[in-house]
């Protein structure tokens, strides 16, 4: 009978720290620090095979990090057994331990044998590149966002002032910035930031039509359609759904998707004392942020409204989706109105309680479950 060896990996960008443990003898051995390449993990493997007394295989892991997939593929390429695990079902430190990578290597062998981790998800490759080029996409929106900042910025320290309207960014409002009395360096300077604006523009809407193309792709076009039936979801944020959280059904329960999107609030109580804390924000922090953003279009709009836009979104679904989508939609509306008006809750507070029962109803619409 094979003996199962426990390989724990503390991976960084320049050295991996592994270490072995087996259940039987209930002890960590051949805790080593290589080079960060897979053949030298290869390598290691190979020797613990020669030098073990009698036959075995391996069960390696790492904790999920800035590597990403690579080692995983790398190392599945080569049929070596690994898991991802999620930082957040790994043990804590306490502030009296000692942490050091032989440690970390140790813990994570021991967490693989006692079966005390979760799983990351491993997305499929097509799942995993779109991720990476609608988060390439929203990395130049905040990059739009921060020339925005800087150029409003600069506007308000040289005593400049727009008040030909109300909004900023529209086509009065750039015509004003270009049309402002500068000389010499600080006409070069507003210059140079609106044509960095217009660039950074031009760019998103080329990734905004690129991602278009690949939600109306076959493998996420009725899917993509599904979703964008709720208010404030549209084709980018119903993709990145999609590609983010990839298999709906790998959550048995609506409130195990909230907490994977660390929608969920917190709780640190002992005895009868009870203290409630705020979100955790314990997951995908991505996925986290675009909810949140949905969520803010349920403050605007009487219970039950139905723009054009959402109407146009919805055509050509089934009764079925539609009414469980409108359904979601007015309880969203007015829960956020019930929890400001009413309960007198601040608005950050009803948006983040929206957002979650928001993706309560996202994993219904997915798993559907729509009665």
């Amino acid at each position: 009978m094979k003996s199962i060896i426990y390989v724990g990996m503390d991976v960084h960008t320049t050295n991996y720290t592994l270490s072995c443990y087996t259940v039987e003898n209930d002890m960590s051995f051949a805790t080593i620090q290589v080079e960060p390449d897979y053949k030298n993990i290869l390598k290691y493997l190979e020797n613990i095979k020669k030098n073990y007394d009698g036959p075995c295989e391996f069960l390696c892991g790492y904790e999920a990090g800035c590597l990403g997939f690579t080692l995983y593929e790398n190392l599945k390429r080569h049929n070596v057994s690994c898991i991802i695990l999620a930082p957040t079902s790994m043990p804590v430190y306490k502030k009296t331990e000692i942490k050091t990578d032989k440690r970390d290597a140790m813990k994570i062998a021991k967490c693989l044998a006692y079966n005390t981790y979760t799983a990351v998800h491993i997305p499929t490759k097509e799942d995993s590149d779109v991720k990476e080029y609608i988060r390439m996409r929203d990395a130049h929106k905040i990059a739009l966002k921060k020339v925005k900042q800087q150029i409003l910025a600069f506007c308000t320290r040289h005593g400049f002032r727009f008040s030909e309207g109300k909004n900023y960014w529209t086509q009065k409002h750039l015509k004003w910035l270009r049309g402002l009395n500068l000389d010499g360096l600080l006409r070069e300077i507003l210059d140079e930031y609106l044509a960095t604006y217009t660039h950074t523009t031009d760019k998103l809407e080329r990734f905004d039509k690129r991602i278009a193309e690949l939600a109306a792709g076959e493998t996420y076009a009725k899917k993509v359609q599904i979703l964008s039936c709720m208010i404030g979801i549209r084709t980018h944020t119903a993709l990145a759904l999609l590609v983010e959280t990839g298999d709906f059904h790998r959550f048995k329960k609506a409130e195990q998707y909230a907490s994977f999107l660390g929608l969920v609030p917190g709780e640190h109580s002992s005895s009868d004392n009870q203290r409630r804390l705020g979100i955790t924000k314990a997951g995908n922090s991505h996925l986290r942020r675009l909810l949140i953003e949905a969520a803010q279009c349920y403050n605007r709009g009487k219970v039950g409204y139905k723009s054009k836009a959402l109407k146009a979104r919805q055509y050509g679904n089934s009764p079925e989706i539609i009414a469980y989508a409108d359904k979601a939609n007015e309880r969203l509306r007015r829960k956020f109105y019930r929890m400001v008006l009413k309960s007198n809750k601040k608005h950050n507070v009803a948006v983040t309680a929206v957002a979650r029962e928001l993706s309560c109803f996202i994993w219904g619409m997915m798993t559907e479950q729509t009665a």
